[in-house]
This record gives structure tokens, sequence and C-alpha cells, in this order.
């Protein structure tokens, strides 16, 4: 049976108006927020080598990577998931030599090869800011502040910030609470559920108490620092709870110490946004170390907002006043109307209607009258 030829494939859409429109205005709030606070604007291809970008992607899954043969070269490419690995490659070739702190923001469309149930979309908008060359409590605090002001300013409200610890399993598991790969690979899976009796199944009563160490941050903190009788994550509780404090009142803070989706690369600290009546995540931060071609590594922090359910919700797609403009109408009248920031449609024949083209107004002599 023939695919009919106006049907796209599975997770891709039109955008069509106002909503096309509003997540440009989304976009550019966004990107105008980090350029304010000194984060200069990249813009990497969409797609690379597929054994390069694979090779920086780390942790994260290059199964996830759309590949196809490059006519030219012969060699396969692969459609980028996520930017964020590829300001890393641009920190540490193009721009090695820039002093550090490097501030650097992006956006652009990202491919998966698969969709999930939570997000059908296949194609969707990242947009983020990396801070390279240090990964200090100053640093992380800067990006986390940043991150909710650039919501803000798009208009989001009711911003959460959840707080997480990418490594904190792997350091009890070499320490404290000894664990070999496979039984990290099942804590971690039990704790993802916060299943206290899949734990104690499979003998990992040690790591109960990080059930109860989620919820509001304070409360949260709090549990935490008790079960960590031995200090050995002092160092770890102290920055995050510096870094809450330093956004204290500009966002609802939260904890959950063992999430993991979406910090396949994290290490010390990461945290994820959200904001009241949306479903799911509006993005994710956190420390990390880039690869650097000679072998070493570099620190960064960042975030990546993904403002696909905002704008999907209709999320300032609300229609715009706009002045119908008759045939015969005054040029120039209509120009400074422009210049104050109205919007005009003019009529191509006696034919066109006003409200049926969407207009809120109609130029009446040099002036706008509601309609």
């Amino acid at each position: 049976m023939r695919t009919p030829s106006n049907l796209l494939p599975e997770g891709f859409h039109d955008a069509l108006p106002p909503f096309a429109e509003a997540a440009s205005r989304l976009e550019r709030d966004v990107l105008d927020t980090l350029a304010s606070h000194g984060y200069a604007r990249v813009s990497p291809p969409l797609a690379e080598y597929e054994d390069g970008l694979a090779e920086r992607m780390q942790g994260a899954s290059s199964s996830d990577l759309m590949r196809f043969v490059d006519p030219i070269s012969q060699r396969t490419l692969a459609l980028r998931p996520d930017m964020t690995v590829q300001i890393g490659r641009i920190a540490t070739t193009s721009l090695a030599d820039r002093p550090r702190p490097l501030r650097l923001s992006y956006s652009g469309q990202v491919l998966k090869l698969r969709s999930g149930q939570l997000q059908p979309e296949r194609s969707r908008l990242q947009i983020g800011a990396e801070l390279i060359g240090n990964d200090s409590v100053i640093a992380a605090s800067e990006i986390v502040s940043v991150a909710i002001e650039a919501l803000e300013r798009a208009g989001v409200t009711g911003i959460t910030v959840d707080f997480t610890l990418p490594d904190l399993i792997d350091i009890l598991a070499a320490g404290p609470l000894p664990l070999n790969q496979t039984q990290i690979d099942e804590v971690r899976s039990e704790l993802d559920m916060k299943d206290a009796g899949g734990l104690s199944a499979i003998g990992a009563t040690g790591y109960l108490p990080l059930i109860e160490a989620t919820g509001p941050f304070d409360e949260a903190m709090a549990r935490l620092r008790a079960f960590d009788t031995d200090g050995l994550l002092d160092t770890r509780l102290d920055g995050v709870s510096q870094i809450a404090a330093s956004i204290k009142g500009k966002a609802s803070l939260t904890l959950d110490p063992t999430e993991r989706h979406g910090f396949e690369y994290q290490n010390w600290f990461g945290f994820t946004l959200y904001a009241d009546t949306f479903i799911g995540a509006l993005g994710r931060g956190g420390s990390y170390q880039i690869n650097r071609p000679d072998g070493n590594t570099e620190a960064a922090v960042g975030f990546s907002l993904y403002p696909n359910p905002l704008i999907d919700a209709g999320f300032g797609a609300q229609l715009r006043d706009q002045i119908f403009l008759p045939v015969g109408h005054d040029r120039a009248a209509a120009a400074r109307l422009r210049d104050a920031g109205w919007r005009t449609v003019a009529a191509l024949s006696d034919k066109d209607q006003a409200q049926a083209l969407g207009c809120t107004h109609i130029l009446n002599g040099d002036q706008p009258e509601p309609l």
C-alpha cells in the first residue's frame, strides 16, 4: 500500500501559526537572556561523522543516532541527538585557545532515532548554555540562576529546580556500601522506581534511606546528611546546599539524590527544571568533564532547555493584534503603525475581509479602529 505523499514520518510534525512564531519568540527570549550574561552563541552543524559524534557522547547511548552515508566522503554521518557534545568539541578545538572560563550558548533542532511514550517527538528544539573551564559551586550557581532567569524572561512561572547527585551510587558502591557493576545496575533500577521491597529483595538494604531522602529540599537534604554518617559526601552536599541557597526564593527547590534519567555524563551535581501546569521536564543541567584531543579533560557546567512542552501546550501562542489595510489605504500611516510595533495585513482586492484574515483592527484614515 502506497504511503500518502503528504504524510509525515512518526515523531515529526509541522509547526503552524501561531505556534511557530511562539517558538521563535521563546527561543529569542532565552538566547537574549544568555547573551546578557556573556554567553556567546555558536551554531554547530546538524550532522557530523558518526564515529566522532558517538565517541564524544560518552555515557549517552549511541543507539539514538540517526545515521546515513555521505555520498561525498562515503563515510557514515549521524544527525545530532544532543548539542552539548558538539559544544564540547568546539570548545576544545576551534576555541581551545580562548581564555577560560568560556561561556557559550546555542539553539537548534536535535533528532532522535526513536521516540518515547512521554516524548513522542523525534525532532525537538534544544536551547542551552555551557560554562567551560570551571565547575565550581560559583559556576554551578550561575548556571542554575541563568536557567531560571531565561525561563522567567520567556514568561514561565511556577518553576521548580530538582537537584540530584549523579555519581552518588558509584561513590557509595566503591566505599561503605560495596556493589559490583551488576548490582549497581540493579540498585539504580530499584531506586528509580523508589521500590523499598525491591532493594530488600536484592540485599541492598543499606540504600533504603536514599528513598526517604527525596522531596522538598531542606527536609530531604537533612535526611541525606543523616544517612552520610561517615562524612563521605560532605563536600558534595555542602556544594549542592550552597547552590540551592543562591537561588532560594527564585524557584521551588526539591532533591532526588538518585535521579539519573538524562544525567548520563554529569558528575558531582545535576538539576532538572519543571514548571507548574506542564507535564515533564523543561530542561536539565549539571557538571561534567569534556574530553580534550590531547587526552586530558576539562571541567564544565551547563544546562539545556527543551521547550517543546511549552510550545505544544500553546504557551505564548496567543494571536496578536493586526490591522487590516483596505485597498487604497494611507501607506505612510501604515508604515508609522508598523514602526510603532503594529502588524498590518494589506488587502489585495475589495473581496478581502478583515476578520477572515485574522485582523482585530482596521485602518480608518490614519488611525486603527477595533473591529
